[in-house]
């Protein structure tokens, strides 16, 4: 993301006002003055160093854990007794060296591997605590170094009647130590699929391009046959365990097969669509597809509506006179349609051939304890979501937005603290640090400066993010302006003049993630 700054015409060396803070409340002093109406927070010098130097070598060798949960946008409601367990089943992936140099260290401590392992418990938010209502997650390393587990048999029945909920992941060392409480995204609750054609002033369950989606096959209707589209050693399989999101395309017929040149298409999803599958997770991608309605194994071909979720379809090769994605077992092959005897604009399919499309989630928690040994749980994890650049005053403010904020947080700039403020569990304000701290030759810097975006913990612990900051100097100034004035100046004349012109006008601040 790209935000430019409105930049200051005095340096921003200073700390000013936030733009609309002459409207808040302030409060007054005995002595007439005001002051600021929120509080601004930053470590003491001496701790800062030292956890500078921390940060430092955190950003040199980054030894993070991450946990990563996958699930379906929505979920459909049980009925009575019956149990519809969610579909896809919500997984859990935990990557990261930090994993192993944890568990390292608590063998160390413990002296049985056994107490190292990773366990946990998945259920619906505003449960009990009683693991009975909840399903214990065991976790298996795969041949990537990932551990991976998912909860099979969770459902939501109709007592609840709840429009959206989240699922709740908290995981444990099996040594009885908390590592934390973790939440997924909102899931919408439905009956039923819907049967009715789809319409574009009601978009909740359209599936719009470039959203992530799941499909599954369902032999004659048995969920003991379930198969899902996965990608694994570079091929595309049909896993009964694991499944795969997929960034679903609008994709033009001129469009090439090669996934580099691929254009982005904004819009809806519909029947007759052609479009693109690539894996979110390896970037495989199969052929241009056709997406067709199914209707008990008979493709429409003369539909065009939006998809909805939890639709049947089929893939149609593009440009393939009726073959068909299809699975055998494991395996992902092509079938040949045949055309229907009774109805024009039919083809017959079998039933490995027709599949369940899905919208899907993804939420991602990255944490590291490199700087410090905690007994505490990593939770809250902070999630960042937007940044918002504006100039204040003599200052360039930024406003990190997102999830789970609390006042014992700082924003740091790459291994520089930031003076931060908490305003809300979703809004962390920060004065942008000046261009020199990142650089003892910023007086002649005429590239740009590029550092990650960090939160850490009053305890030291890490929380990375996938944003980053930018300085930037003024195209004119790198090519046209001459750096330095007459040299007749004394020195420190010349060098606030420098630092004056560089930071005033020389540089555009963005943030990218």
């Amino acid at each position: 993301m790209n935000a430019s700054a409105r930049l200051s015409p005095e340096p921003l060396t200073h700390l000013g006002w936030l733009e609309g803070a002459e409207e808040q409340p302030r409060n007054s002093a005995e002595d007439g003055s005001t002051t600021p109406p929120w509080g601004w927070s930053r470590s003491n010098p001496e701790q800062t160093d030292c956890l500078r130097d921390g940060v430092r070598r955190y950003l040199q060798l980054p030894s993070d854990r991450t946990v990563l949960i996958l699930h379906a946008k929505v979920a459909q409601k049980s009925y009575g007794n019956e149990k519809r367990f969610f579909c896809p089943p919500p997984c859990v992936y935990l990557s990261g060296p930090g994993w192993k140099l944890k568990q390292e260290e608590i063998k160390a401590k413990d002296l049985a591997e056994s107490c190292s392992k990773v366990c946990g418990y998945m259920g619906l938010d505003s449960m009990g605590s009683s693991h009975a209502e909840t399903q214990k997650l065991n976790f298996e390393e795969q041949p990537d170094s990932k551990e991976f587990s998912c909860a099979k048999a969770l459902y939501i029945s109709d007592s609840d009647k709840r429009k959206h909920f989240r699922l709740v992941l908290k995981l444990y060392y099996s040594n009885g130590q908390e590592i934390g409480t973790f939440h997924s995204k909102l899931i919408k609750v439905i009956s039923k699929p819907s049967q009715k054609k789809q319409s574009l002033k009601n978009t909740d369950l359209c599936i719009s391009s470039g959203s992530k989606v799941s499909l599954f096959n369902r032999l004659r209707s048995q969920t003991v046959s379930t198969r899902y589209l996965f990608v694994e050693g570079g091929a595309f399989t049909a896993s009964a365990r694991r499944w795969a999101a997929f960034t679903l395309h609008l994709a033009d017929e001129c469009c090439s097969q090669s996934r580099n040149e691929f254009p982005l298409r904004e819009g809806y999803i519909r029947y007759g669509s052609i479009v693109r599958l690539i894996c979110t997770a390896t970037g495989v991608a199969l052929p241009l597809l056709i997406i067709r309605k199914v209707v008990k194994q008979l493709v429409m071909m003369d539909v065009d509506e939006p998809i909805s979720q939890l639709h049947k379809c089929a893939f149609q090769l593009h440009g393939s006179d009726g073959m068909y994605l299809c699975l055998s077992t494991e395996k992902v092959i092509q079938f040949q349609a045949s055309p229907c005897p009774k109805e024009a604009n039919r083809e017959l399919l079998n039933d490995s051939s027709c599949w369940t499309i899905i919208g899907t989630e993804t939420v991602e928690y990255t944490f590291s304890d490199s700087l410090t040994c905690i007994q505490d749980p990593v939770s809250p994890v902070p999630l960042i979501t937007t940044l918002e650049l504006t100039g204040g005053g003599d200052v360039a403010m930024l406003e990190v937005q997102g999830e789970y904020f609390h006042a014992n947080l700082k924003v740091w700039f790459g291994d520089v603290e930031a003076e931060t403020m908490y305003r809300s569990s979703k809004s962390l304000v920060c004065v942008v640090p000046d261009v020199s701290a990142f650089s003892h030759d910023w007086r002649w810097l005429r590239y740009p400066i590029t550092v990650p975006l960090l939160l850490l913990r009053n305890d030291g612990l890490i929380y990375s993010s996938t944003f980053s900051f930018t300085y930037t100097p003024e195209q004119n100034f790198l090519t046209g302006q001459p750096i330095l004035p007459e040299l007749t100046q004394d020195s420190d004349t010349l060098l606030d003049t420098i630092h004056q012109e560089f930071t005033k006008t020389n540089f555009h601040l963005f943030m990218q993630s």
